[in-house]
């Protein structure tokens, strides 16, 4: 299990563990708030190909799918 404090995931740097089409680093480029602001989703993009995704924050925590920092 990945541990960080969600408010400070963006511009935040991750390794996909199981990189797909050779897109392996990733930048948190967005986070999605609610009118209180707590941290709801995610905007990663994909430092190769510059494509972007949006998801929810909790699932960096899966240290099976993803290490923080570009490795």
């Amino acid at each position: 299990m990945n541990r960080f404090n969600p408010r400070k995931l963006a511009l935040s740097k991750w390794t996909a563990r199981a990189p797909l089409n050779r897109e392996k680093h990733f930048i948190v480029t967005q986070l999605l708030c609610d009118d209180e602001g707590t941290p709801l989703q995610v905007e990663m993009q994909a430092v190769l190909t510059g494509r972007s995704e949006v998801f929810d924050w909790q699932e960096l925590r899966d240290s099976t799918r993803w290490l923080l920092g570009w490795k």
